[in-house]
Order: structure tokens, then sequence, then C-alpha cells
């Protein structure tokens, strides 16, 4: 009988190869139309193709490519218009630990980029967080560990750029990972401070996400970072862009810098004592494109009056031109810009959001929600029995601006065309079963609390309090870092008066980044993590509240308990380990809340982890599985995550490393069982000539509900 496959399978092969030489031949025709199109442009139109905001070549017919920024949503990057669907900020999508849901994203996302004519977006944000929450743009980043960062990225731009025959078709645009590379690890928290670390971090850390997004989702743009590496500013960085993104990982699609960053190797870094040699450092580093926002003729480096005389007197400076131009041609033509007229925008009628789209904000934002405490099962709060709820707090509503986008969506928003605040969701959850006592008690912004009396008295009058504070915009994201990072303004004052009423209080965070809220952690009975969840928040914080969703979020940053703790991150090596010398003497070393924690209105109960085979060969692998029971009375979801530990190596590791995870529902009662892989991607490390190994030896792996040790279950696998 299996013999009678052979032709179907043979067939299959010949399809496949069909497919693989239409592509190549794709490539190879748009390969002859760019060198046919580069040989008729001047100087002048070849450095004109290399400013973003170029316009389109009307002599040849060279369409221009619009970009936008596609974060968690799309925003057009000078226009508020469009009513763009926005869905939970990157923090807080990666709180699903579901690649699955940001890949659905990214491809709504493009549709609705596609709708307003924008072809190039400047996500996702591939950055590892590195354990200061004081760097305003944490909210941009899927988190604190390079696996977790590269699984939510691949999916990303999988559903951005499209795969295999959809890649780049009229349903899909062109993605740039940025920042290459190690913007987050600067000295003090601040946006673009320089970055000083060994060349083993850089690749254990930073380049994994990178690494995955060029070979697993075929990236076609990447962006470098503001800073720079080791005293080489990353937009002049041959090692970093030639050598290690090009030779190394194979990148072939198009470099464009970060805003005005080709100028500032002259006007930050002080290096380049003019504009052309600012330009020419660019150039011959690799960077294809000068994103210059707002066409800022001053601050552009790649323009004619900068660079045309230069090339002029220097013909070999031209090659570089040339193959920057080519790249930019080529996205052009993989993107089908030839082939459509640009698209003629009313920007008083265009609607590019869909209600599917806003329904799937909706359901993302149910799957990001953090249970970070219950004492005594305060939540969920029952309807039946609640007769008046107060609801206090300067981030519990927020009506829509005059100019700009909602503060509560966080950064790279774009305007959605309504919020659901968490008044709004409360209210509207609640009808008339139950009374709301509304008091904001503060503003975020002031020092004032002028508010307080009034919100006291809304508590005192209601039976339980929802307390709805943390950050917005305006107190987190890009450019707005912190050297503080306890409650802004007089928010913690307002939780101590809301606390001494004695009233059951759920405090419900809204912000961008992990906060020091040691007073909420050790006195408020109920927390929820929130983060920003796009358009229709509100919704899925009552659903919460209220028990109609069960929380099963978990933490993809570790929480400080203090400044002075910082970094605070599980990507820790040994140190003084039982001696005492390794803890501060004045304060708690651990992190106030772990990566990958999170609690669940359920319980779970995690089996004995077993290994398939306890015993492997260096070049082989085996899995590892572990039986997960819901020991609760209600539905609930569980992330279960695996840690790799080499126990003794010829370099030093890192104390655990994720390298699996997966998000699971059971029913009360109800077991499943997980099972990891564990073979060279999970086991290798790079020795000490920086190559990836696996050397022979013992390994822990840890099986459990987050990366705190009480959490996790342990089994010996012995590799020979």
């Amino acid at each position: 009988m299996k013999h009678c496959f052979l032709p179907v399978i043979l067939i299959l092969t010949f399809l496949i190869s069909c497919k693989s030489e239409e592509k190549v031949s794709d490539n190879q025709e748009i390969n002859q139309k760019v060198e046919k199109l580069l040989s008729q442009m001047t100087l002048g139109e070849k450095i004109a193709e290399m400013t973003q905001d170029a316009p389109a070549n009307e002599r040849l017919g060279i369409p221009y490519m619009k970009y936008g920024e596609a974060l968690h949503g799309l925003w057009l990057v000078l226009d508020y218009y469009g009513n763009t669907t926005v869905y939970p900020q990157a923090i807080a999508a990666a709180s699903t630990w579901q690649p699955e849901l940001v890949k659905k994203m990214a491809s709504q996302t493009a549709i609705e980029a596609r709708a307003l004519g924008v072809t190039h977006c400047y996500s996702p944000n591939l950055d590892v967080i590195s354990g200061d929450p004081r760097y305003g743009r944490v909210e941009e980043s899927y988190g604190e560990d390079p696996y977790l960062v590269s699984r939510m990225g691949v999916a990303f731009i999988q559903g951005l750029q499209g795969m295999g025959e959809e890649r780049f078709d009229e349903n899909h645009v062109l993605a740039t990972a940025k920042h290459f590379i190690g913007y987050p690890e600067n000295r003090r928290g601040i946006n673009g401070g320089f970055s000083d670390m060994s060349e083993r971090r850089l690749r254990e850390v930073y380049l994994p996400p990178f690494e995955a997004a060029i070979k697993e989702a075929k990236i076609g743009s990447l962006m470098p970072g503001h800073q720079d590496y080791n005293g080489i500013p990353n937009h002049m960085n041959t090692w970093l862009l030639k050598d290690i993104l090009r030779d190394e990982l194979g990148f072939d699609g198009l470099i464009v810098s970060d805003n005005n960053d080709i100028a500032r190797l002259g006007t930050m870094h002080f290096i380049a004592e003019t504009r052309t040699k600012s330009a020419i450092l660019g150039l011959k580093a690799g960077v294809d494109m000068d994103l210059v926002i707002g066409k800022i003729e001053k601050l552009a480096a790649y323009n004619s009056k900068v660079l045309k005389d230069t090339i002029t007197k220097n013909p070999e400076l031209e090659k570089y031109i040339d193959k920057a131009t080519s790249r930019i041609l080529t996205a052009k033509y993989q993107l089908g810009l030839f082939d459509t007229e640009p698209k003629e925008i009313d920007t008083k009628t265009v609607y590019a959001g869909r209600k599917e789209h806003q329904d799937f904000a909706y359901e993302m934002a149910k799957k990001a929600i953090i249970l970070l405490k219950n004492d005594n099962n305060v939540l969920p709060l029952d309807i039946s029995k609640i007769k008046s709820l107060a609801v206090i707090g300067p981030n519990a509503h927020e009506e829509r601006p005059a100019k700009g986008t909602y503060s509560l969506l966080g950064g790279y928003s774009g305007l959605p065309p309504f919020y659901v605040s968490a008044l709004d969701g409360i209210k509207a959850k609640v009808g008339d079963k139950v009374k709301i006592n509304y008091a904001k008690g503060c503003d975020l912004l002031s020092n004032s609390k002028a508010g307080f009396p009034a919100a006291i008295a809304a508590a005192k009058k209601s039976e339980a309090v929802v307390l709805v504070i943390g950050g917005s915009r305006k107190t987190g994201g890009e450019g707005v870092d912190r050297a503080d990072l306890n409650l802004y303004g007089v928010q913690q004052e307002l939780v101590k008066a809301i606390h001494k009423t004695g009233k059951p209080v759920v405090a419900v965070l809204i912000n961008g980044r992990p906060l020091s809220i040691n007073y909420v952690a050790e006195n408020i009975p109920s927390i929820l993590e929130t983060w920003y969840l796009g358009m229709r928040s509100g919704d899925a914080i009552a659903d919460a509240i209220f028990g109609d969703v069960n929380p099963g979020g978990k933490l993809t940053v570790s929480f400080p308990r203090y400044v002075g703790q910082l970094p605070v991150t599980y990507l820790e090596r040994p140190d003084f380990i039982g001696s005492g010398k390794g803890l501060f003497k004045d304060a708690d070393k651990s992190p106030l809340f772990p990566f990958g924690y999170g609690l669940s209105y359920t319980t779970f109960e995690y089996g004995t982890p077993k290994l398939e085979n306890e015993s492997i060969p260096v070049d082989g692998s085996t899995t590892i599985s572990v039986d997960i029971t819901n020991t609760g009375d209600r539905e609930g979801d569980e992330v279960v995550q695996m840690y790799v530990r080499d126990d003794y190596a010829s370099v030093g590791r890192y104390l655990k490393l994720l390298k699996g995870f997966e998000r699971i529902t059971l029913k009360p009662g109800e077991t499943k069982t997980v099972s990891f892989n564990l073979g060279f991607d999970e086991l290798n490390i790079l020795n000490q000539e920086l190559k990836k190994v696996v050397e022979p030896g013992t390994f822990t792996i840890s099986i459990g509900a987050s990366s705190s040790n009480e959490d996790l279950k342990t089994a010996t696998l012995t590799v020979k």
C-alpha cells in the first residue's frame, strides 16, 4: 500500500520545486528591473531615493514608499486620521505569552496600513529590556528575556510582512526590526545613552531576537539604535552592520536610520565635523536610507546639497550610493508599488479600522491582564452581591483629547474612533445593578490633594473600591525616562487614604513600566496589572474585575522593590551563593514580582517533569513532559515555562534561561500534558571562542509557573 503514495509524493515534490523556481525567477526579474532603472538614474535622483521623506520620481515613475509606526496598531507619524485600531501595547501583548495573537494583530495592522497607503512600518521593537525600568521605552518591548522576545518578534514580522507567497502582497507591508543593537543597555536608564558591554553579552542577550527575525521571519528592513556600542556609534559601526548583520547573519534587506541619526554622527556623537562626513560614514557602514521625520532639510544628511559635490569629486564613493539605492528600489518592487497607483486619502472620510479588528483587540486585551495579588479572594467581585462600587484614581477615565491621541494607550498609539476607559467598562458591565461612585482623587501630573476628600467620601459610601492608578504616555515612553520608580505625583498618598477607609480595595495598574509599588503590594489585597490594553481597555478590565475573564497573563519583566536594586532581572549569573555576601545589607535583593509571574482565580498543580531520555549524546535530542492540573473550581489559563541551565561548563552562564513556554486552558479538575523539546537550540552555550556548542555534562531542566525557584520543579538531563 505504501507504494501508492509515491506518485503523490512526486507530484508534491514537483509542485514545491516549481514554486521555488518561480520565487527565484521573481527575484531575478526584480534584480534585472532594479539594475535597468538604476542605469537610467542621475546621481541626484539616486541620492533623493535615500531619504525616507523623498517625493516620488515623476521622470522615471519611481513611487514614494509611505511609512508609519505599527507597534500596537498603525500610527501615521505626522497625521492623526484614519481611525485605526489600537491593540494592547507591546509589553501587554507579550504578557499573553501567545505569539499567535501577536501575529494576528500584526496581520490586521498591515491591512489597515495598506488601506492608508502605508507600506513601510517601523516595527517591531526587538530590544531586550536589561532590567532597568527607569528607561522609558520598556513598554515598547516584549520583555527581559531573549527567547521570549524572539518568539514574539518572529510572530509579529510574519504577520506584518506575510510569509511565502503572501510576503509583501497587497495585504502585507515591510517590517523594520529595531533597534540594532543593545539599545536598552545604557548606564543610567536614559534613552539613547551609550552602551558599554562585552561581545558575549551582546550575543547572549541582544542578538538572538534579530537572528531569529532574519533567519526565521525574513525581516525586510532594520533600524540601528541612536547609541554607540563600545565607543562606535551604531550608524557607522561596520562591525555591527556589515560583519555581523550582513556577513554573519545573512541580512540582505534595507537598513533605515533612526530619526536624524546620520546627522547625529556629528551633532550628538561629535565624530564628524560636517554633515557630508556624517553621510559618508553612514554610507560606508551600509545605512541605506536616512530617516528625517517631517522633511526637515537642515537635518538630512543624505541629500544632494550635502553629498553630490563630494561624490562627483570622488566617483569611488558612488558604489555605496548605488548599493543603497538598489536595496530601496528592490523593496519598492517587492511591495508592488510600481504596479499600483498611490492611494488618494480623504482625511475627512477615511476609516481604516474594522470592527473585527476592534473585537480582536478586545480579545487580546483580556488575555494580557495579570493578577499580581488576590488575598482573601477579593476578586472577582460578584455583581449580585454588591450594590455600590467606588471607582477612583487618575487613570480611571480619560476623555478624547482635543489634539493627539489618548495618553492611556501608551506610546506610538494611533487615534482610534473611541477608547473605553476603566470607568466606561465598569459602568457598561454593571448597568443599573450597581451604583457607581466615581471620583478622580488626583491628577497624574499634579501634587494637589484637593480631590482627596471627594475620593474618600466615594469610598466610604461604597461597599468596595476599584482604584485605578499607574502612569501614562506623559510619565513614560520614548524620551520619558525616570530616576524614581515610585507612583507618580500623590498617587501613593491617595492609595493610603483610600486604604484607611477599611473598604476592600482592588488596585488596577494602567502603566508602561514596572513600578516600585511596595506599599500597594503590602497593603492592598488585590492587584491587577493591565499595562496599556488598547482601545477596548475598560471592557477587558471590567471582565476581569467581575469574573467574566479569569486573568491568565504573566509578567515579561521583573518588578523592582527599589531603584537601588537596578538592574532587576531573572537573567542573573552566580554570585556569593549562601555566604551572605551576595546580598544587600539594607534591602531585599529579590524582585517584588518576578519574571513569568501571574496568579489566577483558580489554582494549578504541577506534576514531576519526566524526560523521555535521561541521557543523550551531544548531537542528540529528547523531550521533557509535565502534567498540569486545574485544582480549583474555575476554568483558567496557565503559562507553562521551561528553563534550562548547563550545570558545569567551560564558561560562566546565567542561572537559568527560558527555552520554552506554552499557554494552556484547563477546566476544573482537568489535566493536560505539556511537552518541550531539548536539543541543540535549547542546550547550547557560547564557549570561550563565542561559538555555539553543546558541552557534555548535566543540565538542570526546570518547569513551572514563573522564573522563581519556588515555582519550579526540576529534572536532570545528562549529555555525553
